[in-house]
């Protein structure tokens, strides 16, 4: 797989992650079992914006270094930002199944912070697995890009008729399944994922969330990183794009789990825009839409969902209960 970035830029983006989780678990540890305030998810948030930009500049710079071209710089520089504007909006939706799951397992808001941590490393480890095969199966077999493109097509055609509906976690079949295998406690023991209950060692409901948290994971992975292969196919900027926008995940979800009503119409933009980049993956041999065009769409497409969510009452989802997503 061909990559544009220079090795010593790999290795400076390996060390920004390391480094940057080992500063989040020092301060999570530091802080203990505590509720994340919106000020200080705020924060957070724009600390991880912030790198994700100051990344993107030292990109910049490091392209036109090798190749001595500004335009070249400017189109990778551009591409990193769709594809990381593209995994944030994304991201939005597994915020809506987190937040779904930690509200069925009535998890106490200053243990999901630990739960989100550990979910964000599996998520690295997992999604730098899967864009790798992801790179080599495109290089090797150009007719997977038609299907990574209808397979957004069709996801995003299902999100669409799903936005607006309740979904219910007792029809979930990963949690029948570990019900039936893991005893489980009735309450929670602090932020441990097994206890001791009659003399037995047995899994706390935490270690449930842990799972389906990994699990959604999963499958959001499969929808995500094709949308970024319809940007670039460079692994360097797929895998860079994804991971800084994962690094800020725990922060922006307790910034949008305040205001998850707020944006009820938001799932349906983030439909269109899997249905637009699905397009654009299947047309890709025929006519290449430029990257700014594409930037410009996924932000024209966020800017109005969001504003029609602001301007318009949520609408009542089955149950009687207005709709988060």
């Amino acid at each position: 797989m061909q990559t544009i970035a220079p090795l010593w830029l790999w290795a400076t983006f390996i060390a920004i992650v390391l480094v940057s989780l080992f500063v989040d678990f020092v301060v999570l540890k530091k802080q203990g079992a505590h509720v994340i305030r919106v000020k200080e998810a705020l924060d957070w948030s724009l600390i991880w914006i912030g790198l994700s930009f100051l990344f993107n500049a030292l990109f910049w710079w490091a392209v036109k270094d090798s190749t001595g071209s500004t335009a070249i710089a400017n189109e990778k520089a551009l591409e990193f930002l769709t594809g990381y504007l593209i995994e944030k909006s994304l991201a939005v939706d597994n915020i809506f199944v987190f937040l779904l799951i930690f509200t069925y397992f009535a998890v106490p808001p200053e243990f999901q912070k630990r739960v989100l941590m550990i979910g964000i490393i599996g998520a690295i480890v997992l999604r730098t697995i899967m864009i790798l095969v992801g790179g080599w199966l495109l290089q090797e077999f150009h007719w997977v890009l038609y299907v990574f493109g209808a397979f957004l097509i069709l996801t995003g055609i299902k999100m669409w008729w799903a936005a607006g509906k309740e979904p219910d976690l007792n029809d979930n079949p990963a949690l029948k399944l570990l019900r039936r295998v893991l005893p489980v406690s009735k309450g929670f023991d602090g932020e441990k994922f097994f206890t001791i209950e009659n003399g037995k060692k047995i899994a706390t409901p935490l270690f449930m969330v842990i799972c389906l948290v990994a699990l959604t994971d999963v499958i959001f992975a499969v929808d995500s990183i094709p949308a970024i292969f319809a940007i670039t196919s460079d692994p360097f900027i797929v895998l860079t794009s994804n991971v800084f926008a994962i690094l800020g995940l725990r922060a922006m979800y307790f910034l949008l789990a305040a205001v998850a009503n707020k944006f009820h119409l938001l799932n349906y933009g983030l439909a269109v825009i899997l249905v637009f980049i699905g397009g654009k993956m299947c047309l890709v041999d025929f006519y290449k839409i430029p990257v700014w065009a594409s930037l410009g769409v996924v932000v024209g497409i966020l800017t109005f969902t969001m504003v029609l969510s602001l301007r318009t009452a949520p609408a009542k989802a089955e149950g009687g209960s207005p709709t988060g997503s």
